[in-house]
């Protein structure tokens, strides 16, 4: 028997294990058997008689275990469990493979005159049993799937059913978690199965649901055959493109904008290939409403942008066939009316999509028509560069750039030239929008894009060189940008356009983002890269005789449009024409007369430059160092480079010194002596303390703050430090203990006098500059200890100059002191923060000072001003000292360095200087105080809880009364200077119940409390001025916070900010009145005041008609009382009055 007989016998129930040993071997490419060959050499009866064996095989095998079995075994198995547990379900899995495949391969050699009955039922019976296989099984489905995509493409009998089989698995498998490219191209290959779906049937309500889901599919939309297959999908039913439209609609917002050409590609597509009723579906559904939403969807909406890019693809499509006239079409009933709505918004957008589209044309016109309508195109161009709204006139001007820069052959001159002077002369310089006016400069580089347009706009563009100089600083960056591509476009010289003196001016003075860009256009000018070295030098002097400070702005940021080794090159160039400058001086001098020693000094300049020049020489210094602060993070990562480079200019520095005198050229020579180590320059180095300890007192900042610069560069802020203790020590009065300290320190020329003021600014200066401060703060903690000692010991002093004002100072003034304490103050603060972390050191020290202000110097403020004992010299003098030492004590709490203990003390002292008479003049800085402790502890309170932060926030509260009732008792006594006050208390105020509202969750008790002291101020001020009105007939109902009186109008123009704040205070009101805190006819008047202005604002709500609902019940309670007095009853009447106006309003 032949091996293909064999194999026909094994086709049955009995014989399986030998038929799938076939299988086994047609799958081993080592064996000779090949069911394929075995195929194609059967003859036609033979091949009937195995697919009858193979559909006899199929059902035994299914009868014996059917697909019931298969779903229990699934349903009762656990998660690692697996379907080969069953031998049975394993060997019909196996045999259910085998037939798949064979009939698979019998496909190929199926034709006409055969009959393949049998191979169509297995076919069908393998389709069925697809949905439940086990979930174990991976082989198996695909190779069922396989076969029906075969029958398909074959096109046998039954092909509907099977390809309807696979299109729906392949739909769930493309869009599953582990889908692959592969299966939509599968899919895409099926796509003519849809058409087999009947789309009213309840049964294709799922496919439905999975093709909406394709659209949802960012891979579906990347994939080319993905988009084929969804542009398919419009060719379904006439319904169901709106559902796909729809679908669409609502993933707009999570698509990125990226995925807009490919969507718009598929609408293309669709509407390309559609025709009938299909056609006018896409068209006025689905593209026409994009146009509508591209028209009328508010321009900060994240879609409109997408819209806009959807409907830019088919406005690149118009030079294919049938667009532009569809186009024309679409657009005519949306934007011609749009164009000419009232809504501005909807304009801009209108004019978006015009100028987009332009020009939009039918075809089917004749030449006149076409003509007709192309001018009524151009005539809504010129409307809309006229529209009122800038956003209108802007977008109307990128259109006309656009349009010209396309069309610029094909339209007529007189309408280029119209427009260009519309946009050129009268929107380049409209005044009402600097919007506009960048507009132009903006698109101006797209009609340059356009080579044709060039000699044109030379000749227009000069007229724009004023722009140069607009008060918009987006304006002048716009510009200059414009400049920047006619550069680069070499359309014109951009000199002529804007000459370089106001290139330069601007240069000088302007900001970062202009100067920036000045420097990139002039950059090849000045520094021509390309030419030799000594020509950089030449371009250098001719830029600083043209404007010395442009100049300086230039080399700042050249560093940007070349490497650091022409920025070096350059210094040395400079060098070298500064040393010929010397030789030739000391040549005219008679000091030198050899030539030969000067040939690296020579220069292209000796003719025309001259150390006699100062200002030309300094500027060259001053770019020097410019130079080479652009390129120091670079020298420092070439070790090689930096050592030349400082060698070079440390050789001629001493000379530099000698010969440049002036003091614009001295400055330059001290930072660049600062940019190299002491030990290169010792003959500078060692006279830098010396020339420090003879300036005079005053000595401006400028003559002394390069030489403090240079020394902390060096590490030798030392020197520094040791002289200002000198000069300190011999000014201010110490113990003998302090003295004995002194004297062990070795003193140089001592015999020069002392200069406090002068040791008072070097420490400043040094504590003011971040970089100077760090280095001092790395000298010796004793060092620093003792300096902070000396400063301190100025409070016995200071103590001396308030009780004794008229008494002469013996070394240190009044105003040195004064100095001298404040910078004791602090730099505690400074050494805290380095040195003390978790210790409370120096915070101890500061709260000395505080104490000693406490004991020693708030008595001067208690006693009134015309008293004998306190004169109004140390009264402004106390003032100073408290006012100096709280702001010190502010930042202290803003940089986080303030624990409770010191909030604690600080709250002490503002609660102490609130009791004095005179406690006035700090209220804005106290309530600042308050405001940063509040912060503080409610923060610190809502993390978690402590009766420490309680307490000092029940301080705070204390001492926020206290502020209020300061300024009511200065009300009394000095109203002038009580307005002052509240005028300067608002802001800070603001900041303070801004605070405790935004932590109000994390302790309503002081929220609450805040809110009851302002009411309190309020409804007493407002009271007491009711109760002083002797004519009702005068008296006027207040309308405005202004109308208040001017503590009320302070404290409820900062709740009215806030309408949380708001509502809390009328809530607090509510309250109050209930619990009869606030009673009587004067005080519920002051409530219906305050509820009349506080309605007039931006507040609206329940909780104002429920405070009404309150005063008028506790009002009418009161109304017998009333009626006892003229006065009372006046305010009763008015009051019930304002009250219904409130509640029906």
């Amino acid at each position: 028997m032949s091996k293909r007989d064999a194999f026909l016998q094994t086709v049955s129930k009995d014989t399986v294990n030998e038929f799938l040993s076939f299988i086994k071997l047609h799958k081993e490419d080592s064996d000779p058997f090949d069911i394929n060959e075995l195929l194609q050499e059967l003859p036609r009866k033979q091949k009937t008689e195995l697919w009858e064996r193979l559909r006899k095989l199929l059902t035994d095998v299914l009868v014996e275990n059917p697909v019931e079995t298969w779903l229990q075994l699934d349903d009762d198995s656990d998660d690692d469990m697996e379907v080969e547990n069953s031998p049975n379900v394993k060997m019909t899995m196996a045999v259910l493979g085998a037939v798949a495949n064979l009939v698979a391969a019998s496909v190929s050699v199926v034709d006409q005159d055969i009959a393949y009955g049998s191979l169509l039922e297995c076919a069908v019976v393998l389709s069925g049993v697809l949905h439940a296989l086990p979930k174990s099984e991976a082989v198996l489905p695909a190779a069922i799937l396989r076969l029906c995509e075969t029958w398909w493409d074959k096109g046998l009998e039954g092909k509907e059913e099977l390809g309807k089989s696979a299109f729906a698995i392949l739909m769930k498998k493309s869009l599953s978690d582990k889908n692959t490219a592969k299966d939509i191209i599968r899919l895409w290959h099926l796509h003519q199965v849809l058409l087999h779906f009947d789309y009213n049937s309840q049964d294709s309500d799922s496919i439905k649901d999975l093709l909406l889901q394709c659209f949802m599919n960012i891979n579906y939309i990347k994939k080319e055959e993905g988009r084929r297959f969804l542009s398919f999908l419009f060719s379904w039913n006439i319904h169901f493109i709106k559902m796909i439209h729809d679908t669409i609609k609502n993933q707009m917002l999570c698509f990125p904008k990226s995925l807009m050409a490919h969507i718009a590609e598929i609408y293309f597509r669709a509407w390309k290939k559609a025709s009938g009723s299909v056609l006018q579906t896409i068209e006025t559904s689905c593209i026409q409403d994009f146009m509508h939403h591209g028209v009328h969807l508010p321009r900060n909406s994240p879609v409109h942008p997408k819209v806009r890019e959807l409907l830019s693809y088919f406005h690149q499509q118009k030079l294919r066939q049938g667009v532009e006239e569809m186009l024309y079409t679409l657009y005519q009933p949306i934007l011609w009316r749009s164009l000419k709505a009232r809504n501005s918004d909807v304009r801009a957008n209108a004019a978006l999509l015009f100028v987009e589209a332009f020009p939009l044309r039918d075809p089917s016109l004749d030449t006149e028509e076409m003509d007709n309508e192309i001018q009524r195109q151009f005539e809504e161009l010129f409307s809309l560069l006229e529209d009122p709204q800038p956003l209108v006139r802007s977008t109307a001007i990128l259109g006309v750039c656009r349009i010209t820069a396309r069309y610029w052959e094909m339209i007529p001159v007189t309408i280029l030239t119209d427009l260009l002077n519309k946009v050129l002369g009268d929107l380049a310089s409209d005044t009402s929008s600097a919007d506009v006016r960048c507009s132009v400069f903006k698109c101006l580089p797209v009609i340059l894009d356009n080579k044709l347009s060039h000699p044109l706009l030379e000749k227009l563009l000069p007229a724009l060189r004023n722009s140069l100089h607009d008060n918009s600083e987006k304006v002048r960056v716009a510009f200059i940008d414009m400049l920047l591509k006619v550069k680069a476009g070499r359309a014109a010289k951009f000199w002529k356009i804007c000459p370089m003196e106001h290139l330069l001016a601007r240069l000088e003075i302007d900001s970062r983002p202009v100067a920036r860009r000045i420097v990139n256009l002039l950059f090849n000018s000045f520094f021509p890269v390309n030419l030799p070295e000594e020509v950089w030098c030449e371009r250098c002097v001719t830029l600083i005789q043209m404007n010395a400070m442009a100049a300086r702005k230039f080399y700042q940021y050249a560093y940007e449009h070349t490497a650091p080794t022409n920025i070096a090159k350059l210094m040395l160039t400079i060098r070298r024409c500064l040393n010929a400058c010397i030789q030739k001086l000391i040549r005219e001098e008679g000091g030198d007369d050899e030539e030969e020693n000067n040939k690296e000094n020579s220069s292209v300049l000796d003719e025309v430059l001259s150390a006699h020049d100062a200002s030309t020489m300094a500027s060259l210094l001053e770019i020097v160092v410019i130079l080479w602060k652009s390129i120091s993070k670079a020298l420092d990562q070439n070790e090689e480079a930096s050592d030349y480079t400082i060698s070079k200019f440390a050789s001629v520095l001493p000379e530099y010194l000698r010969i440049f005198k002036d003091e614009r050229c001295v400055v330059p020579l001290i930072i660049m002596a600062s940019f190299m180590p002491a030990s290169s320059i010792p003959t500078f180095s060692c006279g830098v303390v010396s020339k420090l300890r003879n300036f005079d007192d005053g000595a401006g900042e400028s003559k002394y703050s390069t030489l403090i610069d240079c020394l902390c560069k060096w590490g030798q802020v030392g020197h520094i430090l040791e002289l200002i203790i000198d000069w300190l020590s011999d000014a201010v009065p110490q113990n003998q203990q302090s003295k004995r300290d002194s004297a062990r320190h070795v003193r140089i020329q001592e015999n020069m006098e002392s200069k406090p003021e002068l040791a008072l600014d070097y420490l400043e200066y040094i504590l003011e500059h971040t970089m100077n401060r760090d280095y001092l703060l790395t000298v010796s903690h004793k060092k620093l200890s003792q300096l902070l000692k000396l400063l301190g010991s100025v409070k016995d002093e200071l103590y001396l100059f308030i009780k004794i004002p008229d008494r002469q100072p013996q070394k240190i003034k009044h105003d040195t002191a004064l100095r001298a304490f404040c910078l004791h103050c602090r730099l505690c603060v400074h050494l805290q923060h380095k040195f003390c972390d978790g210790e409370r050191t120096y915070l101890v020290v500061l709260e000395c000072s505080g104490t000693w202000l406490d004991e020693k110097v708030l008595p001067f403020l208690q006693a009134a001003l015309d008293e004998e004992q306190v004169s109004e010299q140390s009264w402004n003098f106390a003032k100073q000292l408290i006012e100096m030492y709280l702001m010190v004590c502010k930042d202290v709490l803003i940089i986080g360095l303030a624990d409770s203990e010191f909030q604690e003390q600080l709250l002490d002292l503002a609660l102490a200087v609130m009791q004095t008479d005179r406690g006035f003049f700090c209220l804005p800085l106290l309530v600042s105080i308050l405001k940063e402790v509040t912060d503080i502890c409610l923060t610190q309170l809502f993390e978690h809880t402590g009766e420490e932060l309680v307490a000092l926030l029940e301080v705070v509260q204390n001492v926020f009364q206290k502020a209020l009732e300061t300024v009511a008792r200065r009300l009394k006594k000095q109203r002038e200077d009580a307005l002052q006050i509240i005028y300067t208390i608002e802001p800070p105020l603001g900041e303070f119940l801004n605070t405790v509202q935004c932590w109000h969750a994390a302790c309503p008790e002081v929220h609450r409390g805040v809110l009851s002291t302002i009411l309190a101020a309020v409804v007493v001020e407002i009271s007491h001025c009711l109760q002083k009105v002797s004519n009702v007939e005068d008296f006027v109902v207040p309308e405005t916070l202004a109308d208040l009186p001017p503590l009320s109008t302070c404290l409820l123009q900062v709740v009215q900010k806030s309408p949380n704040m708001t509502s809390a205070f009328f809530i607090e009101l509510v309250e109050c009145i209930d619990s009869k805190t606030v009673e009587g006819i004067f005080g519920l008047t002051a409530t219906i005041h305050i509820l009349k202005v506080l309605g007039k604002g931006n507040f609206k709500g329940a909780v104002l008609k429920e405070a009404a609902a309150t005063i008028q019940s506790h009002l009418q309670s009161g109304r017998e009382v009333a009626f006892q007095d003229d006065l009372k009853r006046f305010f009763y009447e008015s009051s019930d009055k304002l009250l219904d106006e409130v509640l029906q309003s």
